[in-house]
């Protein structure tokens, strides 16, 4: 018989495949942001919940991955409902985004460890100029509505 996996395997899986191809702004496998924000989310005390929701955080809003999708993946509703939340919509301002993350505290705490994995001096100092400083002033902003 088959070992059922774990929810946390679920997500990575998920992720891996939903992220593939992806680069990020240096230019690295994008897969490498959500699987350290999986580790920030474990380091910062969460749950399997939350470090399944790591792992899945940019997936609806970045790849062609739908809620429907996690929930047919047999995901459960609290990670689901996170990764809705940590899923920025078109035309949704940043307080409205920010609002909807702060009062869910499993997406709170996927969003803290996204922004410290955004705002990690060892990657941000390979950026330009002109890019940190502009990162810099928008993840500021977003720890402040958030309350971090």
């Amino acid at each position: 018989m088959r070992e059922r996996k774990s929810m946390i395997d679920t997500a990575k899986d998920i992720a891996s495949g939903a992220h593939e191809g992806q680069v990020d702004k240096l230019g690295a496998a994008y897969i490498g942001h959500p699987a350290r924000v999986a580790g920030h989310a474990r380091d910062l005390g969460g749950s399997p919940e939350a470090i399944a929701a790591a792992w899945l955080h940019d997936v609806i809003e970045d790849c062609d991955v739908s809620a429907a999708d996690l929930r047919a993946a047999g995901l459960p509703d609290t990670v689901i409902v996170a990764v809705e939340l940590l899923s920025k919509r078109p035309g949704q301002s940043l307080e409205e985004y920010c609002a909807g993350v702060r009062g869910n505290a499993l997406a709170l705490l996927v969003k803290e460890a996204d922004l410290a994995d955004n705002t990690d001096p060892e990657r941000t100092i390979q950026l330009d100029q002109a890019t940190r400083q502009r990162l810099a002033e928008k993840y500021q902003r977003t720890r402040s509505l958030l309350g971090l």
